[in-house]
């Protein structure tokens, strides 16, 4: 298997685009996953020192911008995820609608960014298993490692009574990396 800190070999072929597609990846590909995908919402979790600017092509309200360092408990100084990032991820995952691909980053594209990935997709299907959205995202992406906060919360908001926690629990920790692999995780579950 590769190793998930290696950049991909050059040429590569574009991801498939797809309406209900969840593109997360690492702060430093957004750029070229912008582009390769055509999306026009960006997710962004990152700490509030190194948020990124609105994208050229992506409108500023098309852009949510949580502004969270990547915790599970509160610590002096940096910002913990709370029951308003939550509910701002839940508001735009319904702005989002599955209307073209939406690209969900956060700084290395393992914990924070797949928690909202994980979130997003089970705000869009409330009727679907969390422990197979979970199984997803695992197959999606080795080194997934969702923020527990951040899932908690969200099982909370949701009312899925611990079933998303659980989900993610199941799917254990990810493989070690400094960095992620850019991945794709459909919101489609038929």
């Amino acid at each position: 298997m590769m190793d998930a800190s290696q950049p991909l070999s050059e040429p590569r072929s574009s991801p498939r685009a797809i309406d209900g597609d969840v593109h997360v990846c690492p702060l430093r590909r957004v750029p070229e996953i912008l582009m390769q995908t055509g999306a026009r919402h960006l997710v962004t979790l990152i700490n509030q020192q190194t948020m990124l600017e609105t994208p050229p092509g992506i409108f500023a309200d098309l852009h949510l911008k949580i502004a969270v360092n990547d915790i599970t408990v509160p610590e002096a100084g940096l910002v913990h995820p709370c029951e308003a990032h939550i509910a701002e991820l839940v508001r735009f995952a319904g702005i989002w609608n599955r209307e073209g691909p939406l690209v969900i980053h956060c700084l290395a594209g393992i914990s924070r960014s797949t928690a909202a990935a994980f979130i997003t997709a089970c705000v869009l299907n409330p009727g679907t298993s969390e422990q197979l959205i979970a199984r997803r995202l695992r197959q999606a992406s080795p080194t997934a490692t969702p923020n527990r906060l951040l899932v908690q919360l969200a099982d909370e908001c949701l009312g899925r009574q611990g079933r998303m926690l659980a989900a993610v629990e199941e799917i254990g920790r990810g493989e070690m990396a400094a960095e992620a692999r850019p991945f794709v995780l459909s919101t489609r579950f038929e």
